[in-house]
């Protein structure tokens, strides 16, 4: 059930947020963590990070704008042609890619 602005006012006037903020930070030294967050990295960030590249230095040994590589890290875009292949070559073989870079 959702309150209202004045039952939210209300309520809000009761509270202690700096004593909340303080036993907040009591229960992560002590180990009691609450919300805990996992964040996924796609495969195409992954193996970019395999590489040791940034954001960057992909997009560019890509031939594509950084816009784009972050688009696609980010699932929003699909890269498709040449740039699909260079990052299927990625994600399977890293090893390769860093060769090539080294040479």
């Amino acid at each position: 059930m959702s309150l209202d602005e004045k039952e939210l006012l209300a309520r809000d006037a009761k509270r202690n947020i700096g004593e909340e903020l303080l036993q907040a930070v009591r229960d992560i030294k002590a180990g009691k963590v609450g919300r805990v967050s996992t964040l996924e990295i796609s495969p195409i960030a992954a193996a970019r990070q395999k590489i040791g590249l940034s954001q960057r230095e992909f997009a560019k040994m890509l031939g594509v704008s950084l816009r784009t590589l972050q688009e696609w890290e980010q699932g929003r875009r699909t890269p498709s042609g040449a740039a699909k292949s260079l990052i299927t070559i990625a994600i399977k073989k890293p090893e390769v890619i860093k060769e090539l870079l080294a040479a």
